[in-house]
């Protein structure tokens, strides 16, 4: 099943995708006599209980027994209003050439514990455009990641039953003001302002049943063998695959929840795909083209441009970089001290 938020009377509504029509979720019930929620919130709150019912309206419309009295809808996060949204660190390959590039090596501490931080839950957007400040525009990046969505209350949640808490998987794409993250970090305290500005979730939540055919168990949770690729302005620029998770979404969730209690609707991002934002990227094109005697010019997000991910299963969710008409810049306001 694939679930999306999109917007009706100013609010957001909970519906199923199916064939590319939207069915309100909530409404396509009561034509069954079916009682559902209207907003992705309640419906993840209530996971067990409202799942197994969205199946039969999600069966129903299979069959033709459901009609779709939506036309072209403007689509939020799936999750529009999440408690709470960390990014993880998931893949070495990331890690390890990120580190690379920058003249240090691979830190151990990677291979002994997943680590995520947390970003801004009320700046979580879908696809569409992304209206950004004059800053973010000094070196803005994309980030290729997934993300799962939890559907339980859990604390101290192994390992090994950890899958049995995510309610489903989505594109993520954790947009990055990297000179703005560059210089806050040397304080050692962030990201920060270089990250709280925007992330990018969608188009749809894909159910973890739907994902069946392309599990790989592991000893330590469930891992997916989806194509990960990133387009800018309609040119491939990344590729990867979601099984190279070196820490499985279980394992985050393990960390996660170690003497917390996770909530139903909190978002935990994989971290980036290895190729997988700009940073990476201009850094190993630059190492490349250095060996050789050549000069290579970085390339970032610019004001106008489109950027779009796509994972297999997961659909496409793509983006148009808009700077704001009254922007301002607080890099220009700088104390001497």
């Amino acid at each position: 099943m694939k679930l999306v938020s999109y917007l009706r009377d100013d609010k957001n509504r909970a519906a199923i995708f199916y064939d590319d029509k939207y069915y309100d979720l909530k409404n396509s019930g009561r034509e069954l006599g079916i009682k559902l929620p209207g907003t992705m919130k309640k419906l993840l709150q209530q996971w067990d209980k409202y799942y197994p019912s969205a199946q039969l309206v999600q069966k129903a419309i299979e069959d033709g027994r459901v009609e779709s009295h939506l036309s072209k809808v403007k689509l939020f996060s799936p999750v529009p209003e999440p408690p709470s949204c960390r990014d993880g660190y998931a893949f070495r390959q990331h890690v390890a050439t990120a580190r690379r590039n920058r003249g240090v090596e691979m830190i151990p501490e990677f291979d002994q514990y997943p680590v995520f931080y947390f970003t801004n839950h009320n700046a979580v957007f879908g696809e569409g455009e992304l209206i950004v400040e004059e800053d973010h525009l000094q070196k803005l990046d994309f980030e290729l990641e997934a993300a799962v969505v939890i559907s339980r209350t859990g604390k101290n949640i192994s390992s090994k039953i950890a899958d049995e808490y995510i309610a489903g998987y989505m594109i993520m794409n954790d947009i990055s003001a990297r000179l703005l993250q560059m210089e806050e970090m040397k304080l050692n305290l962030g990201p920060a302002k270089g990250k709280d500005f925007a992330t990018i979730c969608g188009p749809w939540l894909v159910t973890v049943d739907e994902l069946e055919e392309y599990k790989i168990k592991t000893e330590f949770g469930n891992k997916y063998n989806l194509s990960m690729k990133a387009y800018h302005n309609g040119k491939l620029i990344s590729d990867g695959n979601m099984k190279d998770m070196n820490w499985s979404f279980a394992e985050l969730i393990e960390r996660a929840s170690y003497g917390v209690q996770l909530k139903p609707g909190d978002i935990i991002g994989s971290g980036t795909v290895g190729t997988g934002c700009y940073l990476e990227l201009n850094g190993t094109h630059t190492l490349e083209a250095k060996e050789k005697g050549l000069e290579f010019t970085p390339v970032w997000l610019q004001n106008g441009d489109t950027i779009e991910l796509e994972i297999v299963g997961l659909g496409k969710l793509k983006n148009k970089i808009v700077k704001s008409p009254e922007t301002n810049s607080i890099l220009k306001k700088k104390k001497n001290i």
